[in-house]
């Protein structure tokens, strides 16, 4: 069955982020920063925040479970938007030909809903998705199942007879793309814009 729609992960597909971009001048020695980033303000505790919990809360549960790393728990998210380097080019190519030729996108995101804004603010090119499903409004995170119901409910609001084996969808996160081929999507783990090309080439959906 052809593909009839695209969804698109933003962080690592469109989006260039990582907290180093910020952390790297305030911890100058890589082992401790790396130390810091993967045991501390690791993903496990992002993605709290993505699934809705408040920043503020997340911070103090965070600060009260590491104190000797208050002060740096406390620049996270005041600093966040520096962490946010811009859009990826290579992905931004693949989001602006399937526009050009008139390929219905939607993007599905693990985000903060009180750092959403800035990024809707900051970069037009969000407006150019049909609609943006945001882990941190809806309260839940990928690779919950509910999150892909979410997503495809709104996709289904401007194609009702939408099947998901027509919906195509871009993540780098593996575990992300386990549960949308489970879900019932095609997928790709976005490891490289050259492999994900040709993987959409393959299908049909890039000449």
């Amino acid at each position: 069955m052809a593909i009839k729609v695209v969804v698109f992960d933003l962080g690592g597909v469109l989006f260039d982020w990582h907290p180093d971009y910020y952390y790297q001048s305030i911890i100058p020695d890589e082992a401790e920063r790396q130390h810091f980033l993967s045991q501390i303000c690791n993903g496990a505790w992002r993605l709290k925040q993505d699934a809705g919990q408040p920043l503020s809360e997340g911070t103090e549960e965070l600060v009260a479970a590491h104190p000797a790393y208050e002060q740096l728990i406390r620049q996270f998210y005041p600093h966040w938007h520096l962490m946010l380097k811009g859009t990826l080019p290579e992905g931004m190519q693949i989001f602006e030909t399937l526009q050009q030729n008139q390929v219905p996108v939607f993007s599905l995101t693990n985000w903060a809903a009180e750092t959403w804004p800035y990024a809707i603010a900051n970069y037009p090119f969000l407006q150019g998705f049909k609609e943006i499903v945001v882990s941190g409004i809806e309260g839940m995170v990928k690779p919950d199942f509910a999150l892909y119901e979410r997503m495809q409910s709104q996709m289904e609001k401007h194609y009702p007879d939408l099947k998901r084996e027509e919906v195509f969808f871009i993540d780098d996160t593996e575990v992300n793309i386990h549960a949308a081929k489970a879900f019932g999507w095609d997928a790709i783990h976005h490891t490289s814009a050259e492999k994900t090309v040709a993987y959409m080439k393959s299908i049909g959906l890039l000449g």
